[in-house]
């Protein structure tokens, strides 16, 4: 405890200027300041501040010393309150990126809920397919899905994110339902733009790409995703766009058992130290809904009251 408060009079020196506004803001007199910040010099053998009676000056050491300082203050604030959220509450902006198409479905809504819940916080949220440059557009949290080609970003894993073959029964009735991958040579496929590769696995535990073709390609999924309700061909896509069709029989599954294992969808930031509360506790609460089974058997596609499981070979895994 004597450490701590030597170093809190050292930082609260150091930025105020004097002992005697420092003695102000912690409520103790002037000497009580200075035989702490002579107990701190004394006990690492250094000089940190050349005191006069006009003005105070940090030495070289003292300098660096205060970075430190500075940083070990805040990340116990921040620890401090990451686990006493009843007297801490989240506030300012929140700056959120996530694909267009999950966002619309899975970030936006829940966007709307944390606000509910922290009147305090508010956010802009950004739809958009590109990859963003989360530190020169300062973006707080992006949500991506699949392989994460950055290192230097921080990431936390919200979900697991699994793709299926679907089709309308009746394009599986008029063309027939493929048995194996090699069958989508014969098979009208619907691919996203220049993607032209759907990934499967070859039972060994290893993945392959499978080269599709068919007249209709877009680079927009949720063109792809109408298609395949009109019954227009076959289209590879994630879970959580279809799983409502699926339970509904509007698109069925097809080559299940080939199906690629399932990659992540990710918060990403650029750093854990100073993560602000807002940013923390907006991951903490989408990671708590997208664990929840009940969420992706309706509560996410807008018919949880349903209740109504997947087809068999369609069913999330948990927390998916």
């Amino acid at each position: 405890m004597d450490q701590l408060k030597q170093i809190e009079s050292f930082v609260s020196v150091s930025s105020r200027g004097s002992l005697s506004a420092a003695a102000r803001a912690e409520g103790v007199t002037p000497a009580v300041i200075g035989r702490r910040l002579d107990a701190l010099e004394q006990r690492l053998g250094v000089k940190l501040l050349v005191r006069t009676t006009r003005s105070i000056t940090l030495t070289f050491e003292g300098s660096a010393f205060l970075e430190d300082c500075q940083r070990i203050l805040n990340d116990l604030s921040n620890a401090e309150a990451s686990v006493s959220l009843g007297g801490v509450k989240p506030s300012g902006h929140l700056r959120i990126s996530a694909p267009a198409g999950f966002g619309r479905r899975h970030v936006a809504p829940l966007v709307r809920n944390y606000l509910h819940d922290n009147p305090d916080v508010s956010c802009t949220l950004d739809l958009t397919d590109r990859l963003v440059d989360l530190v020169n557009e300062g973006i707080d949290c992006a949500i991506r899905i699949g392989e994460l080609a950055d290192s230097s970003l921080v990431s936390v894993r919200l979900a697991e994110n699994r793709r299926v073959v679907v089709a309308s029964p009746d394009y599986l009735t008029r063309y027939g339902v493929p048995a194996s991958p090699a069958d989508l040579d014969d098979h009208v496929c619907l691919s996203l733009g220049q993607q032209r590769g759907w990934l499967f696995s070859d039972g060994s535990g290893n993945t392959t790409m499978m080269k599709v073709d068919g007249r209709l390609d877009c680079n927009d999924g949720a063109v792809l995703h109408e298609w395949a309700l009109a019954g227009e061909g076959l289209a590879w896509r994630s879970l959580w766009e279809v799983a409502a069709d699926l339970r509904a029989g509007r698109l069925v599954s097809v080559l299940d058992d080939f199906a690629a294992p399932a990659n992540g969808v990710y918060a990403v930031f650029p750093h854990r130290r100073n993560l602000a509360l807002r940013v923390r506790a907006f991951i903490d609460y989408l990671k708590a809904c997208y664990g929840s089974a009940g969420y992706w058997l309706g509560a996410g596609t807008g018919d949880a009251a349903t209740g109504t499981a997947l087809p068999d070979g369609a069913r999330p895994d948990a927390g998916w």
